[in-house]
Order: C-alpha cells, then sequence, then structure tokens
C-alpha cells in the first residue's frame, strides 16, 4: 500500500526544524542519485535493486537522466509529450508562493508529478514496470525541482532567452546552470558526489507554511534562489563563478538527501 501524499510531506519537513526540461545535465543528475543511494534504508536499497534489475544495474544514477533520454527515443513520443510539463514549474507571480490553480494547471508542473510518481512508485499493487518507470521520474524530478532556474518566475524560458558570455562563449543562463558551473571542477559525478558527501550531512532549509506539500516548498526554495542569480552584464566571469558554484552544490547535496528521504518513506513499508 502506498504513504498518503500528506504523510509523506509531513515527514519530510519534520527532517529541516517553458523552460528546457534539461536540468543539471547528466553529471548533475547523476550526482543527486548517487548522493541519494548512500543514503538509502536497507529495505529501500533492496526494492531499489530488485526494481532496477531489468535495467541490468543496481546504480540510480544510470538511470537518473532516462525522463531526459526519452526525448529522442521515437518509441517513447507519447510519454515525452505526457511529461515533458512535468519537469519544471513556472511560477506566475514573483513572490514564489505556490498557488496550485494559478502555478500548476491542470497538474502540469514538477511539484505535481513528483507526487504523481511518488504515488505510483510506492503501490505495490502496480506492475514492477510502471513502479520502475516512476522510480526513474522522481529520481529525475527531485533533481530537476531543486535546480533554480527550472523554478523561476521570469518570461525567459528559465534563462534559456538570457544571453551571456561564459569562458568567451555565447550561451545562455540555463546552459550555465544545467552543467556549465559543475564542469568547471573538472570532477566526474563518483568523484563530485566523493567531494560533497566528504562535506556532511547537509542542514535543510526550515519548513515554509503551510506545511502540507514538501515538494511545493522545494520549488519556491529554487524559485527564491533564481531572483538572484542573474549576472550583471550578461557575463559569467570567475567572481560569478567562485559566487554560484557553492549554491549549485548545495542545491545537489539537499536534493540527494530529500530523495533519499523520499525513497525511504515510499520503499520501506
Amino acid at each position: 500500500m502506498s504513504l498518503p501524499r500528506r504523510t509523506i510531506a509531513a515527514a519530510l519537513l519534520s527532517l529541516a526544524l517553458a523552460p528546457a526540461v534539461h536540468a543539471w545535465g547528466q553529471l548533475g543528475h547523476s550526482i543527486v542519485a548517487d548522493l541519494a543511494q548512500r543514503h538509502l534504508s536497507p529495505a529501500a536499497e533492496a526494492e531499489v535493486e530488485r526494481l532496477l534489475a531489468p535495467e541490468h544495474t543496481k546504480s540510480l544514477a544510470d538511470i537518473a537522466s532516462w525522463p531526459d533520454e526519452i526525448r529522442n527515443d521515437p518509441t517513447k513520443d507519447a510519454l515525452w509529450k505526457q511529461t515533458s510539463g512535468l519537469h519544471y514549474i513556472n511560477f506566475i507571480s514573483g513572490d514564489c508562493n505556490y498557488t496550485p490553480p494559478r502555478d500548476c494547471k491542470g497538474d502540469r508542473c514538477v511539484v505535481a508529478g513528483i507526487d504523481h510518481y511518488v504515488k505510483i512508485l510506492g503501490d505495490k499493487s502496480q506492475p514492477d514496470a510502471a513502479r520502475l518507470e516512476a522510480l526513474k521520474f522522481v529520481v529525475h524530478f527531485i533533481g530537476d525541482e531543486h535546480q533554480p532556474l527550472h523554478a523561476g518566475s521570469r518570461d525567459d524560458k528559465g534563462g534559456n532567452e538570457y544571453q551571456v558570455q561564459f569562458n568567451d562563449k555565447g550561451t545562455n543562463l540555463h546552459s550555465v546552470w544545467d552543467s556549465g558551473l559543475l564542469k568547471t571542477t573538472g570532477l566526474d559525478y563518483k568523484a563530485y558526489a566523493d567531494k560533497l558527501e566528504g562535506q556532511g550531512t547537509v542542514t535543510l532549509p526550515a519548513p515554509i507554511p503551510p506545511y502540507d506539500n514538501a515538494y511545493a516548498q522545494w520549488a519556491e526554495e529554487s524559485c527564491a534562489i533564481s531572483r538572484d542569480i542573474y549576472p550583471n552584464g550578461h557575463k559569467i566571469d570567475q567572481a560569478y563563478v567562485d559566487k554560484e558554484l557553492p549554491v549549485a552544490e548545495l542545491r545537489l547535496r539537499e536534493a540527494g538527501r530529500r530523495l533519499a528521504e523520499v525513497l525511504n518513506l515510499t520503499l520501506s513499508h
């Protein structure tokens, strides 16, 4: 049987007294998945391994980018069309306060996407194939939601239409946050996860009223961050990297811890 959404949301919150659909890129999604896997309960880890067996892997990192990759798979065209709007949320108001009828019409946003697939993942009456697919989306969408530009309030498609200069080349701000910042370290995902894990247990932000939807809070956090990451002069220089890379890394750590807790709560029963 599955846990009610409010039960999961309350448990998660108690831990902490047209935008593009590619968030973090493969590197970032793999980091989040790897960090989460290190903190699975024995029961959750066993269920993850059982569900992943048809994929010939035990690693969440191996499936973390699958919801993006189906975009280029003709056999998954219908699924892509069904889920492409669930990778992000557009906050209509700059106050970053989640109002479902306004910000998530028809449940077409990442907040509702996480909720939908967590329910399927936790429902043992569902076929394993459906639960495996849900696992892939849960891993991916929680990563997406922690990328600040996947929950912004500007009318620039999550920074895709905000042009910047980075490493003496023209690009957009979304691409910088997808992968550009993280790649400045030269680390692969395992080494990067080791580095972030070595910083100890991340302290999560305090719960935000009304305390009934953890997934909404995570989006609100990203929205608030997104307001402060637009560079002066449309130029990404070393000072910008020095300032914003720690912000990106903190979001990866938060996403990893929260993903682990979601999987532990959903699969350990």
